[in-house]
């Protein structure tokens, strides 16, 4: 069989499900990354449920130091991201808090646990986060551990920020990879 008619096949198996394990189309199933630094590693007893994408900005503001207000710098206020699966197809948003949030209904408020500096230059730094709380039942009503991996862009504006730019916001695009771990049953 020759490499478009495999490709084929496995697109056809990915809509059967059982079928697509059963042909070794392995690249449709959420597998855990293999180039995630040990202190980002989930916790025992979790399972890898979904791996999202997400595309958006970081929103930073140009604030004065609570310990030195002549000194001001860039604050990450918020993230803003659409989440689509691997077919690109979109399935939520994350937003502050950080939240995510389901087309479904459901949420996950992270709190963090771990981070490590990204490999890629510029890019903010890959997270390991633990559920705070959750909502609803769909995919992330019982998450319980989150990674964000395999970041782009997204760090603090290299722009002037003084007393004259207090309290103006940037917004810079980031896009980076979200895997999402529930209790092992």
């Amino acid at each position: 069989m020759n490499g478009q008619a495999l490709r084929r096949l496995c697109i056809r198996a990915s809509l059967l499900g059982a079928l697509a394990a059963a042909c070794g189309c392995a690249h449709d199933r959420a597998a855990p990354a293999s180039d995630v630094p040990p202190a980002l590693q989930v916790p025992a007893g979790q399972r890898l449920t979904h791996v999202l994408h997400g595309t958006g900005v970081q929103i930073y503001q140009c604030t004065a130091s609570g310990q030195n207000p002549a000194r001001y710098s860039w604050i990450l206020q918020a993230p803003a991201a659409d989440l689509s699966d691997r077919s690109g197809k979109d399935v939520g948003r994350h937003y502050e808090g950080p939240t995510w949030e389901a087309d479904d209904g459901s949420k996950v408020v992270g709190e963090l646990v771990a981070r490590a500096d990204a490999p890629a230059p510029g890019a903010v730094p890959w997270l390991l986060l633990r559920a705070r709380s959750n909502s609803g039942k769909g995919i992330f009503g019982k998450v319980r551990s989150i990674q964000r991996l395999h970041t782009i862009g997204g760090l603090s504006p290299d722009s002037v920020c003084d007393a004259s730019h207090a309290g103006e916001r940037v917004r810079v695009p980031y896009s980076a990879d979200y895997y999402f771990y529930v209790a092992r049953r």
